[in-house]
């Protein structure tokens, strides 16, 4: 329909997520309707972020450092781990400003029907943070959805034995939604009222 260039770049466009032909075309018209400095500007910041931009050796949230700022933050709570799907639930419960610990970004949900397992995700790095006795409390705050229930059931699985204290955000999230599109006063209420799902057992007195 149009030149082979304008195709390009709406079917380009039109792979983004939550884009889709119509808006595609709009996207794509309103860019060549642009000055082309703004969208040189564009041009670079994708380029720049998607060069400098990985994750972060430790949570797996995105980070221009070694470290992203959650993790080198010397006030955040190292006692306890939030779990989330993707970094984007991380700027969701950090508008709450109801959580004070430290995060672990799985990378995703089990989700069998497009061939991922728990082994695609960062769960042996999760494990793997909680050797050393420094974590108390594991949060679960995967997406309440089929996949990311899925995801939540096979955690409690692996982390009850571990006497560690795992609560999962209370209800009030709606069933089969994602966690960025909830507001901050919802989120929020689900931290305060996150149900626990094992407890540590109390110390034995000694002596």
């Amino acid at each position: 329909m149009y030149e082979k260039v304008i195709d390009e770049l709406i079917s380009e466009l039109g792979r983004l997520p939550g884009i889709g032909p119509k808006s595609a075309q709009r996207i794509a018209f309103h860019l060549l309707d642009s000055d082309a400095d703004d969208v040189r500007r564009l041009a670079n910041s994708i380029v720049e972020a998607k060069t400098r931009v990985h994750f972060c050796a430790v949570c797996g949230n995105v980070t221009v450092e070694a470290e992203c700022r959650i993790c080198s933050d010397p006030r955040r709570d190292p006692s306890t781990i939030c779990v989330v799907e993707e970094s984007k639930d991380v700027i969701a419960i950090e508008r709450t400003r109801e959580f004070r610990g430290r995060y672990h970004v799985l990378g995703g949900a089990i989700n069998p029907i497009a061939g991922i397992g728990p082994e695609q995700l960062r769960i042996a790095a999760l494990l793997s943070r909680l050797q050393d006795a420094t974590v108390t409390e594991v949060i679960i705050a995967t997406d309440p959805n089929l996949e990311g229930e899925a995801t939540a059931t096979y955690l409690m699985r692996m982390l009850v034995p571990m006497g560690l204290t795992v609560t999962k955000l209370a209800s009030g999230l709606p069933v089969g939604g994602d966690l960025e599109f909830a507001d901050e006063v919802t989120l929020g209420r689900a931290f305060e009222g996150r149900q626990i799902l094992s407890s540590q057992p109390a110390a034995t007195p000694t002596g």
